[in-house]
């Protein structure tokens, strides 16, 4: 029988795996996106940086900045869920993503960006949601907002290759 860990024990092996899944990714370290867990669910943040500004007249994010931004949230949030489904399991599985092995990434099919308004030289913050995830597919919605979660700047849906054995 497997002994309970204490709930704090639990949060913050679960907290140091999702940052060090996050920065096994260059790209995601290059662009400073965070991200954070609050029980299996993730909101990620793309703290404004000056090289994210495309026009600077307006000035406004380069919409490639954005466009990868949902996509590695999108991207993200699979991960995690094969990534929290192996901790949860515990024995070898938990073992290999404390070590830092982790389950092989989705693979993008595609990815569709709806962009709603201009990007503003601030902090922008997502949430991904999955429609469905089975063996072989997974289809994701992502929204991607500033001050107000009720007022989007981007929305994105993307369909991913799930890696042998997930789910």
């Amino acid at each position: 029988m497997r002994e309970i860990e204490p709930v704090q024990v639990a949060k913050r092996r679960r907290d140091a795996a999702l940052a060090h899944l996050a920065r096994s990714v260059p790209y995601v370290r290059h662009l400073g996106v965070e991200f954070d867990r609050r029980g299996d669910e993730l909101t990620a943040r793309l703290p404004f940086d000056e090289k994210l500004i495309g026009n600077p007249r307006i000035p406004a994010l380069h919409g490639g900045a954005i466009g990868a931004f949902l996509e590695i949230t999108a991207l993200m949030e699979l991960a995690w869920a094969l990534t929290w489904e192996r901790m949860e399991g515990g024995g070898a599985g938990a073992a290999e993503i404390e070590a830092g092995r982790f389950p092989p990434w989705p693979k993008t099919i595609d990815f569709t960006i709806d962009y709603m308004r201009s990007g503003l030289p601030r902090d922008v913050y997502a949430r991904a949601r999955v429609a469905r995830m089975g063996r072989r597919y997974a289809s994701v919605h992502v929204e991607g907002w500033q001050d107000n979660r009720g007022r989007p700047i981007a929305q994105a849906t993307g369909h991913f290759l799930m890696p042998e054995g997930a789910a």
